[in-house]
Order: structure tokens, then C-alpha cells, then sequence
């Protein structure tokens, strides 16, 4: 097993929004964090924005998680430059507003992919060789959507990530005995790109319901994240945690 500073981390959708920023914490963590979105030239930005001396903290994959063979190929690129993961934050999401009676079945296989096949792909590429090791973390983002059936992101987004808290349990339970823990984290709106292309008013709108006053900030859950991957995290596992401002309290 590697020691913790040493670490190696994939975080999907690392492009932008929450996914930049859990890269960004878990680097400033002493981890080295392989960004993979498949905006090439976003990771490879923010690649040069962690690590601008080159001295290899930081790894930019362009793949889209929908492909399975451009995701074996980073997984193979990231072991070449240091080895297999300790950590995978399951991040990569794709949101399509609409009416539940809109939706077309290529769109909602196409959105179900992106948001919970890639998490079941990613999970069986990865966590062997965590499970191999003695140690492994794994926390996949979900969302309010996922467990309330919010409509603004469209309800083949809800539905995979309400299928994320499921399958999050599933991976818990075949790899606890094994040091490795498996996480959900399911955000209310969040100040991200993908939440401003909702629109302003649905926007507003989503804040005013939040009781806090505000949307959460992608740092908050870049926070909980790196509690959930580091050493004190050992003892939680096959939980989801909240971070909606009080929106769902439960």
C-alpha cells in the first residue's frame, strides 16, 4: 500500500464545477490526481493550474465515460505514469431539462449512461486492485435529485442518480471487508456551470426553496469529499451524505 501522500486519485468530470474543485482539494492534499473529462483542453488547463512546475502531481485524460474503451485506455495511462487508483470520485454528469412526457428513449439511455453505467464501469475497472491492496476509497456524487425525483434536471437525471445511491450499497457491502469504503454525496444546487445552464429563473428559483438562503458552493463539496477518501474516513462506508443547505433533512 502506498502511503497517504502519495496517493493516486481519479476524479471524473474534472473539467469544471464540483469535479475541478475535488481535484483541486485532493491535489492540495498531497495526492496525484488524474483528471479525466472529456473536455481535453479543460483538464489539461487545470492540469497546468495544479502542477505548473511539472513535477507530475497531475495527469489530464480526455475520455468520455460513456466510452468504455477511451476509459480503459486513461486506467491504462494513469497506471503507466503511476499506478492504479487508491481513489475514484465518480463525478461525471450530464443534466437535460424537460418533461418527464419529453423525454426520447435514445435521450434517456444516453443520460443513464453518462450518470450511473459509467459509475458501475468505473467501480469494477478500479476497485480490484484497491481491493488487492488493502485500501481503497470510492465516493460517488448523486444528487437531491436522486432521492426527492426533482424534475429541473430532468428525470432520467434523477432516476440514474437515485440509482447511484443504490448501487453505491451494492459496492459497499462486496468491499468493506476488504479496506475499501464506498460513499455516496448527493448536493442540492450547487454553483456550478451545468447548474447556470439551467436557466436564471430555475436558478432563483432553486435557491429561494433552499432554507439556508443560498446554493452550496463547489469547495463545500470538495470538503466532504476529501473526509470521505482520507484515513479517518476508514470507518464510513455505504452511506450518503447530504449537502443541501436543509433542503432534505432527514
Amino acid at each position: 500500500m502506498t502511503t497517504a501522500g502519495l496517493r493516486v486519485a481519479l476524479v471524473t468530470g474534472a473539467g469544471r464545477g464540483i469535479g475541478a474543485a475535488i481535484a483541486e482539494r485532493l491535489h492540495e492534499s498531497g495526492h496525484r490526481v488524474a483528471l479525466l473529462d472529456r473536455d481535453g483542453d479543460a483538464v489539461t488547463g487545470l492540469s497546468a493550474v495544479l502542477d505548473p512546475a511539472g513535477a507530475g502531481t497531475a495527469l489530464p485524460l480526455r475520455a468520455d465515460v460513456d466510452d468504455t474503451d477511451a476509459v480503459h485506455a486513461a486506467l491504462r495511462e494513469t497506471a503507466a505514469a503511476w499506478q492504479a487508483p487508491d481513489i475514484l470520485v465518480n463525478n461525471a454528469a450530464r443534466t437535460v431539462p424537460g418533461s418527464v412526457w419529453d423525454i426520447e428513449l435514445a435521450e434517456w439511455d444516453a443520460v443513464l449512461a453518462t450518470n450511473l453505467r459509467s459509475v458501475l464501469t468505473l467501480t469494477r475497472l478500479c476497485a480490484p486492485a484497491m481491493r488487492d491492496r488493502g485500501w481503497g476509497r470510492v465516493v460517488n456524487l448523486s444528487s437531491l435529485a436522486g432521492q426527492q425525483g426533482g424534475t429541473l434536471a430532468g428525470a432520467h437525471y434523477s432516476a440514474a442518480k437515485a440509482g447511484v445511491l443504490a448501487l453505491t450499497k451494492v459496492f459497499a457491502r462486496e468491499l468493506a471487508a476488504h479496506g475499501v469504503t464506498v460513499n455516496a454525496v448527493a448536493p442540492a444546487a450547487v454553483e456550478t456551470p451545468a447548474v447556470a445552464g439551467l436557466g436564471p429563473a430555475a436558478v432563483a428559483e432553486a435557491a429561494r426553496q433552499i432554507p439556508v438562503g443560498r446554493m452550496g458552493r463547489p469547495s463545500e463539496v470538495a470538503g466532504l469529499v476529501a473526509y470521505l477518501v482520507s484515513e479517518e474516513g476508514g470507518y464510513v462506508t455505504g452511506a450518503t451524505f447530504d449537502i443541501n443547505g436543509g433542503t432534505h433533512m432527514r
